[in-house]
């Protein structure tokens, strides 16, 4: 089921009350400069949770991207001025890298049979330990023009943010129009019922990770391009921050239903309320403070609506 009844139009009229709170709060907020901006800046949160969805929509969860994108992102800035190709051979680099973690995670949650919690959180620790004995600190810059990656725009609108709708919207079509996309809800659903009936579970799971660790990667290589290098810490609140538009979007953490669209709906949801915060003058760690709250409220909700409709 690609988004349980109701929650899109439910998020969608959340985000039409957003604009007309903002609209009061401040004339520029409803502005098309400052929405092309919240455009913009939800690039990065957009394409970590976009792989996060689908490993939720299997019943797992990837609590690694957030000390993957501080891996990618580092290694992103710190290798660009090596002499050996550059950013290009950067990217490749962190690439492939994303590649074998997300393999590796897909691996261990097969083979150690325990849930992908477990399996992820350990492999973030890893991540994360092997970046900081790469470096303390802020390392390398990225070369001139690379920030074009974050910034760059085409009659006004900004290239990046609008590659990523795209890919939302092809993701959309392979999860409804093709066999391994319709694979992913079914494992979500029913697990045991799904291995029984013959489906490759294995390939789906490794499926999920690999994508989750690229768009993981990805969205390292977009912050290095948008703060001009990268640091150990620079994902770290991109682990909250990807699974909060998933389960707002109306993804259930149990598996099995909800969609990459409600996904999208939720990260411009949580933005756009970033930016009314900014515009009201609220300190910003609040933020991080909406994040949890919603959360807890979309699960809730989530839960009940599972109980009322058995």
């Amino acid at each position: 089921m690609l988004v349980p009844n109701g929650t899109a139009y439910v998020v969608t009229g959340l985000l039409l009350v957003l604009l007309l709170a903002g609209a009061y709060v401040s004339d520029r907020f409803a502005t098309v400069p400052n929405l092309l901006n919240v455009h913009q800046q939800a690039t990065g949160l957009a394409l970590v949770a976009l792989g996060q969805t689908l490993a939720i929509l299997t019943g797992g969860i990837d609590l690694s991207v957030g000390s993957l994108i501080s891996v990618t992102a580092t290694l992103t800035s710190g290798l660009s001025d090596n002499p050996y190709g550059g950013w290009t051979s950067a990217i490749v680099l962190v690439l492939v890298l994303s590649l074998v973690v997300g393999l590796a995670n897909g691996f261990l949650v097969l083979w150690l049979r325990v849930h992908p919690l477990i399996v992820t959180l350990g492999m973030g620790a890893v991540l994360q330990g092997a970046i900081l004995y790469y470096s303390s600190g802020p390392a390398g810059n990225v070369p001139d023009g690379f920030d074009s990656i974050a910034y760059g725009r085409y009659a006004g609108v900004p290239v990046a943010a609008t590659l990523v709708v795209l890919l939302y919207l092809a993701v959309s079509y392979f999860m409804r129009n093709f066999r391994l996309g319709r694979y992913v809800y079914m494992v979500g659903d029913d697990e045991y019922a799904a291995t029984l009936s013959g489906l490759p579970r294995a390939r789906v799971i490794l499926f999920v990770y690999v994508f989750s660790a690229l768009c993981a990667g990805l969205t390292g290589i977009y912050l290095a391009a948008q703060f001009g290098s990268g640091q150990p810490y620079l994902g770290a609140n991109y682990t909250l921050a990807s699974i909060t538009p998933v389960v707002v979007g109306g993804t259930v953490l149990s598996g099995g239903r909800g969609g990459v669209i409600g996904t999208l709906i939720g990260v411009y949801l949580l933005s756009l309320l970033n930016n009314l915060i900014n515009f009201a003058g609220i300190p910003s760690h609040y933020q991080l403070i909406v994040q949890g709250a919603a959360i807890i409220v979309a699960v809730s909700l989530n839960l009940q609506r599972k109980r009322g409709a058995a």
